[in-house]
């Protein structure tokens, strides 16, 4: 069910009109503009101002037309037919008209256009519009001072395109149109220099651009491609489509493709994070680690000096001593010896053959990836109170809700695209409620902001509930039909009080009573939340009472209400749709099932019995396994738990301890460099596959690029892997892997290989061929056994580990808008890092002034499990008494103070709370992987230059 916009609704129920173009009579759909007529009817009319999915300007008149009965001409862009109007683009006063403006800008333009698709050049071109007679005025100096982003104002036609792309669909504020007549021009902020400014370089404003007076750095749009190959984003889990230009095997440039999920929208690391595919830092060639050469969790790592650790090998001998020694100890100490940890960052099949090889080539389910370490605790809740953990409604409803909450999420900086809907639906009227003890971005949009106390989201969500239960504000009619348990619930919710709770949560009563009766009683409300939400001790007690919240008002099962945990990676719903969790088979059937099972068997042709009844264990308890001396062996695929685990020395130090590691990645990650044999691999632009979307949406990723040297396919390595352990796999191509989990999956057993490659993309479930997907689920019942969805109480939990006196402030985690999970990638891509070089931690201005610090000011951070330096960026975004670090930087590893005390349910580590103290001065960041190393600072300086 495809659900359309509230302006859309307003467009379509205008009528459709006849009128004459150029002699001849035609139909004009509901709220068509002229322009959009001449268009689709194939009349050629010049126009440079107007972009489709932008405002109309109507300033540039290129797109003048006469309508017979008018004295002047009217611009086609911003003018609607009306039945029986004459319309005459052609004649010779139109014409005259639009070619003089051509030459007026023409004459105004450099001689070299700085872009290939010049639309100036192109429509003077076409109009028979040759050199103008005109003098230019004095340029302006060209403004190279942001590293991905070039400003040539002297083609600047002041069409207002950037302006609008900034202005109307990114809603970020920062290019306008300043000054008066000929001092008129484009300005960014208060006529900051474009580096200077607070732009956050999504680059809409290049896309917009028709003449390269905005363009990518370093002149990559003069350059002609040979392909172009249609994909998708490898970042976050909005899913942008996205198109590659790609010469001679590189990545020039990246554009933004009408997706589903962004109509043509990137961010800043959609469109200018690709070039890691191409750095020096590559592995090409399989490596084993030198004999006498010992492994410790307490290193640093120097990518100069790889050969130093590691030798290269031959596939055959890497992949011999990899899978041998994995079969060795699985035969020698068992089955539940070894682990596997796939990834998010890979396709759906890589997934689903990867967790099949641990399911059936190392007989335990001990398989995980990062879902445990972002959302699991979502999933768990969703799981026992809807039946099932997959979003109900897309991001894009929030276009078509009166109300969304949004809580424990930044979107402005993890999810930038969708965040741009949410802004545009804020402009439109929906109102928009930030709960989050950080401010965000997002936050000046909002209705209303309520900045509670961290680790105090039960309290608050708990005390929304009394006031919708005591206030008579509930649908018994949903309550009654479709859920169960809302009695115990109920009763639960009474000691929770607005006035109890206002002093724990930092809100007052009265504000809680307002934004529950706001929620309760809007015609649609939705909800959205990120890892502020699930990465705590009570993360699944946080989400069962966003979940009650939606059952007990009836918010759910409708476009524009309904449960939206926004995935982080690019494929983490996928891979754990594809079975990659230790206590799930694809499709969410439990390993603990006698029919699952069966069914696994069959499907796989295994002997009856074949399969583990028991859950595996998840990635932290993995980790404890290996000190313990059960887990001896473990194969990691693009995982990178060196970095990305809590308490990262505990992780290293158990990584180190392994018999036997085996790590295929694309890079020598922190977790690569404990391996015993690392297997090169494919980067996201040189395979194809599927990749499901935070929005259950499932698109094809198309292959761009050759790996480099002798890296190879993922799903080939895994197939090598297998063969190793004794399976019979011959997977001839990636439609073929598909095919086989369209067979066990029945959520996605309607949408066939050769669909994908015609449609892209295709909302699950669609169980039938032919289906159109449901984008919208739980309309009638919810997928538990009784069709009910249960309630499930909650009470206040604290954190594992609160401030005192010895260590007073608190330590929240996170992502940055330019980078991404464990940095591997982003921080080799050229862009982004010149973005954001260095490792730095947010800190309230008040607190810094407090120790004496000023920004920049080098750190300390220290828990009780480690210590590392930083330097301090004074922001208000983070409450006073809390201190937020990305976990992107390894000469800043801050998962080495994150605490890994478990929520019981999920086994998700508390990463977004745990006690800390800041010190000012330190020992300045070791040099990095990423920041050192005398290759990577070359390399820079040359994709820079």
């Amino acid at each position: 069910m495809n659900a359309i916009t509230r302006t859309e609704q307003a467009r379509l129920a205008e009528p459709a009109v006849t009128f004459s173009l150029n002699g001849r009579d035609v139909a004009a759909s509901a709220g068509e503009t002229l322009l959009e007529v001449c268009k689709r009817e194939g009349v050629d009319v010049p126009h440079l101002c107007y972009k489709e999915g932008l405002e109309t300007a109507g300033n540039c008149r290129a797109c003048v037309v006469e309508i017979a009965g008018e004295r002047v001409l009217a611009p086609s862009c911003c003018r609607a037919p009306v039945a029986g109007m004459k319309v005459t683009t052609d004649s010779d006063r139109a014409v005259a008209s639009q070619k003089m403006v051509l030459e007026l800008l023409l004459s105004d333009l450099p001689e070299t256009a700085y872009t290939r698709g010049n639309e100036v050049d192109y429509w003077a071109e076409k109009s028979g519009v040759g050199k103008p007679r005109f003098e230019s005025r004095a340029q302006p100096a060209a403004d190279l001072s942001h590293p991905a982003i070039a400003v040539n104002l002297d083609a600047c036609i002041q069409c207002t395109r950037c302006v609008r792309a900034c202005r109307d669909e990114q809603m970020n504020d920062v290019i306008g149109l300043a000054f008066r007549g000929d001092a008129e021009k484009i300005v960014f902020d208060m006529d900051d220099p474009m580096g200077a400014s607070t732009c956050v370089t999504c680059g809409e404003c290049v896309q917009a651009c028709p003449t390269g007076a905005l363009q990518p750095a370093r002149g990559a749009a003069q350059h002609v491609p040979d392909k172009k190959v249609d994909s998708v984003c490898p970042y976050c889990g909005v899913g942008c489509q996205l198109t590659y230009n790609v010469k001679d095997n590189k990545i020039l440039y990246v554009e933004g493709r009408d997706g589903p999920a962004n109509h043509g929208r990137l961010c800043v690391k959609g469109r200018y994070g690709f070039d890691y595919a191409h750095h020096p830092h590559r592995l090409t060639k399989p490596l084993i680690r030198r004999a006498g050469v010992p492994k410790t969790g307490d290193f640093v790592m120097d990518p100069d000096r790889v050969m130093d650790v590691f030798r290269e090998a031959t596939w055959e001998e890497a992949l011999e001593l990899a899978g041998g020694k994995l079969k060795a100890i699985r035969d020698t100490h068992g089955r539940k010896a070894l682990a596997g940890f796939g990834s998010a960052k890979g396709s759906n099949e890589e997934a689903y053959l990867f967790q099949k090889l641990v399911r059936t080539g190392f007989g335990t389910n001990n398989v995980d990836h990062c879902t445990r370490l972002c959302h699991a605790s979502s999933v768990v809740a969703l799981l026992e109170g809807i039946g099932s953990g997959a979003v109900s409604n897309p991001v894009m409803d929030v276009t078509k809700a009166d109300v969304v909450i949004i809580i424990g999420a930044n979107p402005t900086v993890n999810h930038p695209v969708a965040a741009t809907w949410m802004k545009n639906a804020a402009r439109a009227g929906t109102k928009l409620v930030i709960l989050d003890p950080r401010r965000s971005e997002l936050a000046r949009f909002a209705h209303r902001y309520l900045q509670f106390k961290p680790d105090t989201d039960v309290a608050l969500l708990n005390a929304m509930m009394h006031v919708i239960v005591s206030e008579g504000l509930v649908d018994q009619a949903f309550i009654a039909n479709r859920t169960s348990g809302y009695e115990e619930l109920r009763k639960n919710v009474e000691g929770y009080s607005p006035e109890a709770m206002a002093p724990i949560c930092g809100i007052d009563a009265d504000t809680i009573r307002e934004v529950a009766r706001l929620y309760a009683t809007s015609k649609a409300s939705m909800i959205l939340w990120g890892m502020g939400v699930s990465q705590h001790v009570h993360g699944t007690d946080n989400a069962r009472c966003l979940i009650a919240l939606a059952l007990m008002t009836g918010q759910i099962g409708r476009e524009g209400t309904g449960l939206h945990p926004l995935r982080g990676q690019n494929n983490v719903q996928g891979a754990s749709d594809a079975g990659l969790i230790p206590m799930m088979y694809p499709d969410y059937q439990h390993v603990s099932s006698p029919e699952a099972r069966a069914r696994f068997e069959q499907a796989w042709k295994l002997a009856p019995g074949t399969l583990d009844e028991k859950p595996g264990l998840t990635v932290v308890e993995v980790m404890d396994a290996i000190h313990h001396g059960d887990i001896r062996g473990m194969y990691v695929m693009g995982e990178n738990p060196a970095m990305s685990d809590p308490d990262a020395n505990h992780a290293r130090d158990a990584l180190a301890a392994l018999d036997h590691l085996v790590v295929q990645d694309i890079f020598l990650t922190e977790t690569a460099y404990l391996a015993d044999v690392i297997l090169p691999a494919s980067a996201f632009a040189e395979k194809t596959g599927t990749f499901t979307n935070t929005d259950r949406l499932v698109q094809l990723g198309r292959q761009a690029l050759n790996p480099p040297g002798d890296a190879r396919q993922d799903l080939w390595i895994i197939q090598e892997i297998a063969k190793r352990l004794d399976l019979r796999w011959d997977y001839g191509h990636v439609s073929e892997v598909f095919d086989e989990m369209r067979r066990t999956m029945p959520s996605i057993a309607g949408i066939t290989w050769e669909r994908m490659e015609r449609d892209d993309a295709v909302t699950y479930p669609c169980p039938n061929e032919g289906d159109p997907g449901q984008s919208v689920v739980f309309v009638d019942d919810f997928p538990r056994p009784t069709g009910r969805a249960r309630f499930v109480p909650a009470d206040v939990i604290p954190a594992a580990e609160r401030p005192d006196t010895e260590y007073p402030l608190v330590l929240i985690t996170g992502r940055q808008l330019e980078h991404w999970h464990t940095g591997s990638m982003t921080r080799r891509a050229a862009v982004l890092d010149a973005l954001e070089p260095d490792p730095v931690a947010l800190v309230h201005p008040l607190d810094l002034d407090a120790m004496g610090g000023r920004p920049g000011d080098l750190v300390t951070i220290e828990s009780r499990r480690g210590k590392v330096s930083l330097y301090a960026r004074a922001d208000e975004s983070s409450p006073r008494g809390a201190v937020f670090v990305p976990f992107c930087y390894y000469e800043a590893a801050i998962n080495r103070l994150t605490n890994a005390a478990l929520d019981p349910f999920a086994k998700i580590p508390e990463f977004k709370y745990c006690a800390i103290r800041v010190t000012l001065g330190g020992e300045p960041p070791v040099q990095s992987s990423y920041g050192g190393g005398q290759a990577l600072q070359q390399a820079k300086k040359a994709a820079l230059a």
